[in-house]
Order: C-alpha cells, then structure tokens, then sequence
C-alpha cells in the first residue's frame, strides 16, 4: 500500500509488544507466584496440591499446558491441551500433557471427541485432588459437548446463523451456554467434587466469566429464556433446528436441567482468575508507542457492527491536529454477512476506515496509518491476522482494478487486501485477548 515505509513498521512493533506482553506462559508464571490482581490465592492452592490434574482449552492452550506443567512438575497426574488444528502439528512435545487437536471457529468432530477425552480425565478425579482449567479464547468452538437430544449439527447450524446475523459474543454464548452439557459451568459435574482453579486469558470485553469460553467453571447469569431471546431477536428461531427450538422449549418449562448458576453451592470449591486481557496488550501497546516516540490516545473501544467502528475511528483520527499521535482501541466488532466474500471483522474494519479516510481525509494535510489486526493472528476464517488502512487505501485498490464499495458490500475484505497489498499476516500468535487497533496520525 501507499505508505511510508517507517510508519508501517511502526504499527507492526506496536502490535507485537502489545501481543508480546499476554504471552500465556508469562501470564502463567505471573499468576502462579501471585502477581497479578486476583491471583493472590494461586500458590497456596497449587502448594497444597499433592495431585493435579490438568485441562487446557483455546487459542493460548499449549502455552499455558506447557508452563503450568514445567512449574507443578511431578505433582501433574495427567494433563490435556486442546489445541487448534493449524498449531498441533508445529507445537513442542509437551512432557506430560496430551495434545488433542480440534476445530475453530466451527467445530467438528474433533471438537466433541476433545470434550469426551477430557471429560473421561476429569472423572478421575478425587475431592483431594486440585484441577488447573487453563481457558482461553476459542475454547467454547474447540470443546463442544452438545445437551442430551441434540447433535453436533444442530449446534453448528445455530452458531453459524447466529454469526452471520451480527450476534455479538455474549449473545452466542449465551445460546451456546444453553445447548451444552459442559458449558455454563457444568463442566464442574464432571470433576469429581476436586478444587477447581481455572486460570482464564479473556478475549472478551468486560471479562464476563460466564461468556469467555462459555464459562466452563463460571455461575451462570442468563437462563434458557435468555437464550429463546437471543435466537428471535437476531431473526434465527424460525430456522434453527427443530431438535433445537424443542429442547429449548422443554427447558423454558422446566423439564431439563438449568447451568449452574451464580451462587450454586458447587462454585465454593472454585477459583476462577483473569490473568490477561485485552486492556493489559493495549497498556503494552501504548507503552511501545511511547517508546516509538508517540502521543498514545485510548479509543472508546472496538464494538457493533464492524462497518461502524472502521468509520467512526477514521473520522476521530481526521479530527486529531497534534504530532506523531497514536490512537488504540481493542475489542470485538461484528459483522453482518450480506455477502459470498472471504474476510474477517477486523479486515471489515480496516476497509470501512479506508473508504472513509479516502473521503474525508484524503484532502488533509497530516498523515495518517492504521492497523486492525486480531490477537491471535487469525482474522475470520482467513490465514491474515487483519489488515492495514490509509488515506490511499481507495486509490491503491483502483490501480489493480478493484472497487472498495463493492468488496465491503460483498464482506470480501480479505480478496480485497490481498490484491491491493493491505494484508498482516503474522500465523497463530498462539494467544488471544480479541482484536486490538492501532492508528497513527502525523506520524
């Protein structure tokens, strides 16, 4: 693309450091000796362990499995990282630990022989024993353990509905909370009455327990009426499997068995511990910014429909009149599929912010960069981790023949970075704390 070279490099090592700064081991190792807000209890409860058993889910699972089982050392009874299928093959051999690979972000097969293995695991367990959860984000696709008289398919067909109607990610996993056997806490059923310490790498905004992952060891707020909410206001009930609308129906009046809920008496013997999120990789971001020698601004944060945010921050960025500024924000937009494109919420973004900055800042004198890129190096179902935006972002795709308009309509913003060179493509950062955004302006 059209930019100057120092900028684009910029905006690549503020990323890393941001990304760098919740590397799960570390995150690991901060919280196992306490030191970070809420950890406190970490030591005592692992000390007092004298057998542990393991279950490490998501994007970051192998770099939590692995620093958790270095530090518990011999006291690791068994141990399972459900990893994603695209790092499997390249991870380290884990000493203890068994890697199971499984599917994201639509489960498979995989996914449900994954909960099956570690729920076998966990039935091991004893009320002496200790269970370290290692949750992150990815988990609620990766482990899926569909209710009693539902399949594997009724629960993707509700989810990919549900994506491509716009549903944020509490409202998918408040359904997918409700269909689960494992979710919603009802994993704790499964651990033979031990002490439960789940050490969590949020991905969602605000740090809702009972959404990150769809709260495996978490008390759950919302209801199966919740649920029928979510399904008819995003225009999903009518078509959502029958087996689906019948079993939520059923639990509307009482016949099936509720999540466990916040205040269940099987919650006292549970820890639960945020031990990274996407504020603590924006702190980083703005301290590398710093560095860099920029005036870091917080944005309000990255939420709604992806086309929204990619405009409104591009007009904010047209409205800023110091030096060498950079502007963050982090968070989780979403994107309404009207069309048969390839491309993920934070190239959406990335491309709305391009149209806009080519209208409303192309005329101006300052100078602007900006980067939209998902944590765990993974933008939707594509291979880039987001992709870049500038003033020239029209005009770079007018020379190869390409029309912005059309490819947002379409929601084909990866074909369309890909051939007017705006795609960042970093492969599987191994962690995940959502999507972070980094502007630059006179720089």
């Amino acid at each position: 693309m059209t930019q100057q070279p120092q900028a684009r490099t910029d905006l690549e090592k503020i990323y890393r450091a941001a990304v760098a700064a919740v590397d799960p081991a570390r995150l690991v190792g901060l919280a196992m000796d306490g030191g970070c807000l809420g950890a406190e209890q970490v030591p005592d409860l692992i000390a007092g362990a004298s057998r542990i058993l393991l279950l490490a889910v998501g994007k970051a699972s192998i770099g939590m499995a692995r620093e958790i089982e270095r530090r518990v050392g011999d006291r690791l009874a068994d141990g399972i990282a459900v990893v994603p299928k695209d790092s499997a093959a390249t991870t380290e051999r884990a000493l203890i630990v068994k890697k199971v690979a499984s599917s994201h972000p639509v489960p498979d097969e995989s996914s449900v022989e994954a909960a099956r293995l570690a729920c076998e695991m966990l039935h091991r367990a004893t009320p002496d024993d200790l269970v370290i959860v290692a949750l992150s984000g990815g988990a609620s696709a990766m482990f899926v353990r569909p209710a009693e008289g539902l399949t594997l398919a009724d629960k993707i067909a509700v989810n990919q509905a549900l994506l491509k109607a716009g549903a944020s990610i509490r409202e998918l996993n408040v359904v997918r909370r409700h269909v689960s056997a494992v979710k919603g806490g009802r994993l704790l059923h499964h651990c033979g009455g031990a002490r439960v310490l789940s050490l969590i790498i949020s991905d969602v905004p605000g740090n809702d327990l009972a959404t990150i992952g769809s709260g495996l060891t978490a008390g759950d707020w919302s209801s199966f009426g919740d649920a029928v909410a979510v399904l008819k206001r995003r225009g999903v009930w009518g078509r959502a499997p029958e087996a689906v609308r019948s079993y939520l129906e059923r639990a509307v009046a009482g016949e099936v068995g509720t999540t466990v809920k916040v205040g269940d008496p099987i919650l006292e013997r549970v820890t639960n511990v945020i031990i990274g999120d996407n504020d603590l990789a924006l702190n980083a971001a703005e301290r590398a910014a710093s560095e860099l020698g920029y005036h870091p601004h917080r944005w309000k944060g990255l939420h709604g429909e992806a086309n929204d945010a990619g405009r409104a921050i591009a007009k904010y960025l047209c409205e800023i009149e110091d030096e060498r500024v950079c502007v963050v924000a982090g968070g989780e937009p979403v994107v309404t599929v009207g069309g048969i494109g390839k491309g993920g919420r934070a190239q959406q973004c990335a491309l709305a912010m391009g149209i806009e900055l080519s209208q409303v800042g192309r005329g101006q004198r300052k100078r602007i960069a900006a980067l939209f890129a998902g944590t765990d190096g993974i933008d939707g179902p594509t291979d880039a981790a987001g992709a870049f935006a500038s003033p020239d972002t029209v005009a770079d795709s007018e020379r190869v023949g390409l029309s912005a308009a059309t490819a947002l309509g379409r929601n084909d913003s990866y074909n369309f970075f890909k051939a007017s060179g705006g795609l960042f493509v970093t492969g599987p950062t191994g962690t995940n704390v959502s999507d972070i955004f980094v502007g630059l302006v006179n720089y």
